[in-house]
């Protein structure tokens, strides 16, 4: 009867120091926001930074006590304690930006899905809009070598037609010249040479 006693006396001392040793993680907070998980994070890392800074000042006090090994047992428990209640702390906010970025992947993919007819189409436009201006520079460049080929053939038409009018006075003027030198020689041989007959 007595060790029942015991052991009911002794399970009323553990299970309020269990349940407060469960309670930091049950009043953990699961983060709703990108920077309240980062906030959590942080407050995570200051805890365990505290609880490592907290353990060294231990340590160093430890090592002044008689019971020293004793002493550096509890400290090491504080400091596992705080660094069980950080990772408590941190995991879920660790989670839910886990699952943000994931989110934020999924989102950016199927935005990409989305938006990738709309890019096909944007570039078939580019494509056929690329073409156009080739096809019309192609078309510029056949028109301007006609304008050139056209102009050449003028030019050689016109220095032709000058040619032939060039032939053709010279020729006038061959003509002219005989006639002239005909009816000089036909004049001449009718009259007499002035000053013959005196």
């Amino acid at each position: 009867m007595r060790i029942g006693v015991a052991s009911l006396l002794l399970l009323s001392i553990l299970l309020p120091t269990a349940a407060a040793a469960e309670s930091p993680e049950a009043a953990v907070q699961v983060p709703q926001t990108l920077e309240e998980a980062q906030q959590q994070r942080q407050r995570a890392e200051a805890m365990r930074e505290q609880a490592e800074r907290d353990f060294k000042t231990e340590q160093d006090r430890c090592y002044t006590r008689f019971l020293v090994n004793d002493c550096l047992e509890q400290a090491k428990k504080r400091r596992t304690a705080a660094i069980i209640e950080s990772r408590a702390i941190d995991q879920p906010a660790r989670d839910f930006e886990r699952a943000a970025r994931r989110q934020e992947a999924a989102d950016k993919e199927a935005q990409r899905r989305a938006e990738q007819p709309q890019r096909e189409a944007e570039q078939l436009q580019d494509s056929e809009r690329h073409r156009a201006a080739q096809a019309e520079k192609a078309a510029a460049r056949e028109r301007k070598l006609a304008e050139k080929q056209r102009q050449a053939a003028e030019g050689r038409q016109k220095a032709a037609e000058e040619q032939a009018r060039r032939q053709a006075r010279q020729e006038k003027r061959a003509r002219d010249d005989a006639e002239r030198a005909a009816r000089k020689a036909a004049g001449d041989g009718g009259k007499p040479a002035a000053g013959a007959g005196n």
